[in-house]
């Protein structure tokens, strides 16, 4: 995967939306307002993605290129090198962090979504 490859599968879940709050090389991929994936696009072939702090430990354990969320709260976010991760993997953990921050959307703003 490269990085358009994983931005257009993070902009195809639902109700997903992107901006460059930060800079204009970090791209933030959302669902109602809440971060569920940072893309810099300078460091190419990797991804923030947050993930349920028990799988995090596993995947950091079984994969090398998944490692603590870098400049974030390393319980709840990983950073995955995609280039170095097998594909189906990566869509599966952007899929992941896309749910938790569905999940934890008020029921007013899920329900307009």
């Amino acid at each position: 995967m490269n990085v358009e490859d994983v931005r257009e599968f993070a902009l195809s879940l639902q109700a997903s939306s992107e901006d460059f709050p930060f800079d204009e090389h970090t791209l933030v991929l959302r669902d109602g307002g809440k971060i569920f994936a940072i893309l810099p696009l300078e460091k190419s072939g990797r991804i923030n993605l947050k993930c349920d702090p028990d799988r995090s430990v596993a995947l950091r354990e079984e994969f090398e290129a998944i490692t603590p969320g870098y400049h974030m709260n390393k319980k709840w976010w990983n950073t995955v090198e995609f280039d170095r991760v097998p594909e189906a993997m990566v869509k599966e953990l952007i899929t992941h962090s896309h749910s938790l921050v569905v999940g934890s959307l008020p029921k007013n703003i899920n329900a307009e979504l």
